[in-house]
């Protein structure tokens, strides 16, 4: 079933002003400014995560994989940096659901070629709880690449706040390897996902943005409530 739409007749939109190309430069010249700065912003967060501390991962967790049974360390297939998205594919109350949540779904359907990560020395995986063999049929489905393992029947998500007593969640993590030892570099959730969401980045640069409800647009933009629209993406 395709989500509702919302839409407002031409005439009951409060549009942005219509100006000359000169005027248009003037003004997107002014936005420069203020995106230059939040890029600059960005940078220098991106500098202050780099200097995080770090936590040493103790614990032996033993995945399950395509080829079998393997451990962390295995997950960096020989790199020393280790990507993990922790995507919400759960047990609900009638048992293994057969997909996969259709937010997490979309942010892995925006995951690039891996070769430009791992020629700066990095893997990407995904993590979820239900069994290898419901990921497998999942994968083929979404015509996905992205190496996924199941932490099923391991604390992996409990130890990393992605399954808690209010029950799943998604997130990112990531990891650096020194040689046998492991350690956890930085975690994020929420929005701090959105990095991965290329869809959102694009349109937020478009006149309409995401059209959802929270934003601040123009009187009469389509917008509809948030999540509710997302759809895996043989679903719309």
């Amino acid at each position: 079933m395709k989500p509702a739409q919302t839409h407002k007749d031409e005439n009951s939109m409060s549009r942005p002003q219509i100006v000359s190309r000169e005027e248009w430069q003037r003004v997107r010249d002014q936005l420069l400014v203020k995106e230059k700065a939040a890029t600059r912003a960005r940078d220098a967060l991106g500098a202050e995560r780099r200097r995080l501390p770090m936590v040493r991962i103790e614990k032996d967790y033993v995945f399950e994989g395509p080829d079998g049974k393997v451990s962390l360390p295995d997950l960096f297939e020989g790199r020393r940096q280790l990507i993990i998205y922790h995507f919400m594919f759960a047990p609900d109350v009638d048992g293994w659901p057969s997909a996969g949540c259709p937010g997490c779904s979309m942010v892995v359907d925006n995951i690039g070629h891996l070769a430009h990560l791992h020629a700066r020395d990095t893997s990407l995986a995904l993590v979820s709880r239900a069994p290898l063999a419901n990921l497998e049929s999942y994968k083929q489905r979404m015509g996905w690449s992205v190496p996924w393992f199941s932490s099923a029947g391991t604390d992996f998500n409990d130890d990393f706040g992605v399954t808690n007593a209010e029950g799943e969640n998604f997130g990112l993590s990531v990891f650096l390897r020194e040689g046998d030892s492991v350690c956890h570099t930085y975690f994020t959730t929420a929005r701090g996902v959105e990095a991965l969401d290329s869809n959102f980045t694009l349109l937020d640069m478009t006149p309409f943005g995401r059209q959802e409800e929270w934003e601040d647009s123009p009187a009469g933009w389509p917008q509809t409530p948030p999540y509710e629209w997302w759809r895996r993406h043989d679903e719309y």
